[in-house]
């Protein structure tokens, strides 16, 4: 073709190929991501021909699509001014709190946009099935909407009790909303209980849907890994566990099951931002509208007492994801650690911490914070597991307790300061929740609040053997390698 043999072909493809991936690493460097980020991304695409440059045009750009962006924008507006109304109240209720807890909710507020507000009260599930029981329960009571956000639906066993209830909701003339993420609960979306659900009148969106022809113009691994029930706008429900019977969950693998995870159910203002979520990511999907109509009145005629005032617990809502909110809890969770003075206790099952929070981690426990991570024993992702244990000598070093969870793959996402703040929610501490994915955390302000997690973590560490750091330093070469390795990519996963 063209007059050109086969070896000139060659060069073309070569020079071709080449050009695109020092074009691809300058694009790298240009943007100015995180060190480890920009490390990872120049090492796959400049020591791999084609396979790095192509991961990159695929994943590596936060791309969420034109039409989605117009979307974001248009509701943005109406979001912000809702956000003010918020802010507003929180002034009415001149919250008194230590400045140390003062601080971290200004903080939470001016990156994540919802202030700390009191009047809340919480009660933590930590039995996954009594929490499918209960949510059932209240979808029964619903007498004006339910608002659903998981990760993943998974049919079978007592997951079935909500759909049921769905079904006899919308029955009863309740505008049921439901919305899924399009890849985690993708069996569930093809599914009859799926089908059943829309028959019934129930609204069912799948989120961020995938497909060949997408994934020209948007990043496929984007997720919304949030997990939301709101009942009439005031009864909500959130945190680790996804729509699915812990006793049918990926019982296939054998190795980590049963899953063990934790809800918080609340009532107050906090689960009116949880609506407001819901609605936030309802209206970039289907574009219905944002409903604002439809949030409960914030005021009393005197315009200073919120109607939903249920307790005394003052926490505060903290979503992130990419685009304006992206890395907020990764920041929150670093200033939550250097403001640590005398016990930080972590649970998550996926741990791949950068070097900045393996630096604040570490700072914390040489100035004699008692450290301890929590993480399970066996997990579903290994490349996220070995990455994480490349960081475990130098936490030890410092001082650091490693506990390995053996009653289940632990799924739980807890973390409590001194015993008086919590992080609750949907994160993991790895950069797929800290960059990637659209996640939620609340940050409780409460002691006693924060108590009844640390109570739980506790529970967890009567089942978690700490890591004996002689006999870790020990394991073979081979292993390290691996581990080094993992970290070197820990970045991307």
């Amino acid at each position: 073709m063209f007059g050109l043999d086969s070896s000139a072909w060659t060069w073309i493809v070569f020079g071709a190929e080449l050009a695109l991936r020092l074009i691809l690493g300058l694009r790298v460097l240009m943007r100015r991501l995180d060190t480890g980020v920009t490390l990872g991304w120049l090492l796959l695409i400049l020591s791999t021909p084609f396979v790095g440059a192509g991961l990159y045009l695929l994943v590596g750009e936060s791309r969420l699509g034109r039409r989605r962006a117009a979307r974001e924008a248009e509701v943005e507006s109406a979001y912000r001014q809702y956000l003010a109304i918020h802010a507003l109240r929180s002034q009415s209720q001149q919250l008194t709190l230590p400045r140390a807890v003062d601080r971290l909710a200004t903080h939470a507020e001016a990156i994540g946009g919802f202030p700390a507000l009191g009047g809340n009260a919480f009660e933590l599930l930590d039995d996954s099935l009594e929490v499918l029981r209960r949510l059932a329960e209240d979808i029964d009571a619903a007498e004006q909407s339910v608002h659903l956000l998981f990760y993943i639906w998974m049919p079978g066993g007592d997951a079935d009790r909500v759909v049921e209830a769905l079904i006899r909701a919308a029955g009863r003339g309740r505008r049921c909303r439901l919305a899924l993420d399009a890849v985690g609960s993708r069996p569930f979306l093809a599914s009859p209980q799926a089908a059943r659900l829309r028959e019934a009148g129930v609204t069912l969106v799948p989120i961020l849907p995938v497909g060949l022809l997408r994934l020209l113009f948007v990043r496929a691994d984007h997720r919304n890994h949030r997990k939301i029930a709101v009942i009439d706008g005031r009864l909500a429900y959130t945190g680790s566990m996804n729509l699915a019977d812990p006793r049918y969950f990926k019982q296939d693998s054998g190795r980590f099951a049963p899953w063990v995870d934790a809800m918080l159910r609340l009532e107050g203002p906090v689960a009116e931002q949880l609506n407001l979520l819901f609605l936030h990511d309802w209206e970039l999907e289907t574009g219905f509208g944002l409903g604002l109509e439809e949030l409960p009145a914030l005021f009393e005629a005197t315009g200073l007492v919120s109607p939903l005032d249920r307790g005394r617990s003052v926490a505060q809502l903290l979503p992130s994801g990419p685009g304006l909110r992206s890395g907020v809890v990764h920041e929150l969770l670093l200033a939550q650690i250097y403001a640590a003075r005398d016990e930080i206790l972590i649970t998550t099952p996926y741990f791949a911490p950068d070097s900045s929070l393996t630096l604040a981690l570490t700072s914390a426990a040489h100035r004699g914070v008692r450290l301890r991570i929590l993480l399970p024993e066996q997990v579903d992702s290994r490349m996220v597991d070995l990455a994480g244990r490349a960081a475990f000598d130098e936490l030890m070093e410092a001082g650091a307790e490693i506990h390995r969870f053996q009653g289940g793959l632990l799924h739980t996402k807890a973390i409590t300061v001194d015993g008086r703040i919590a992080l609750f929610g949907t994160a993991n501490l790895d950069a797929r929740s800290f960059w990637l994915n659209f996640e939620l955390m609340l940050q409780i302000l409460d002691t006693e609040v924060a108590g009844q997690i640390r109570a739980l973590q506790l529970r967890y560490l009567k089942r978690a053997p700490r890591l004996d750091a002689e006999t870790w330093y020990r394991r073979r070469f081979r292993t390290r390698l691996a581990e080094e390795l993992a970290q070197l990519f820990s970045p991307l996963l």
